[in-house]
């Protein structure tokens, strides 16, 4: 079974940088598509952005370029670098996957249990 473990989570201050890494395994497809999204306390769970298998990106505008994602195919293992921290960043992120026919369109079915995210002063 496709399981996903995030880690790298921890609490900065503003303008600091972290690196969240998902640990990826299970996958029997060369096809898929893998996301970071997040969900702030009280707000809804938003996208940050994804890298499919093709090597395309794509950002969430909330970003602003700050953010990076990568993808080590050798290991399959994310990772979302996240620099110039603000407080709103401050989320549990969560990785995400989908596989074979389920990467067109990134239509994700496997979910990590997420890491926490603390940006303050």
């Amino acid at each position: 079974a496709v399981q996903l473990v995030e880690s790298g989570g921890d609490s900065v201050q503003p303008g600091g940088s972290l690196r969240l890494s998902c640990a990826a395994s299970g996958f029997t497809s060369s096809s898929y598509c893998m996301a970071w999204f997040r969900q702030a306390p009280g707000k809804e769970r938003e996208a940050v952005g994804f890298i499919d298998s093709d090597g395309i990106t794509n950002y969430d505008d909330s970003v602003n370029g700050r953010f990076t994602i990568s993808l080590d195919k050798a290991d399959l293992t994310l990772y979302l670098e996240l620099n110039s921290l603000k407080p709103e960043d401050t989320a549990i992120y969560y990785c995400a996957a989908a596989t074979g026919i389920r990467a067109l369109g990134c239509k994700y079915n496997h979910w990590g249990q997420g890491t926490q995210v603390t940006v303050s002063s």
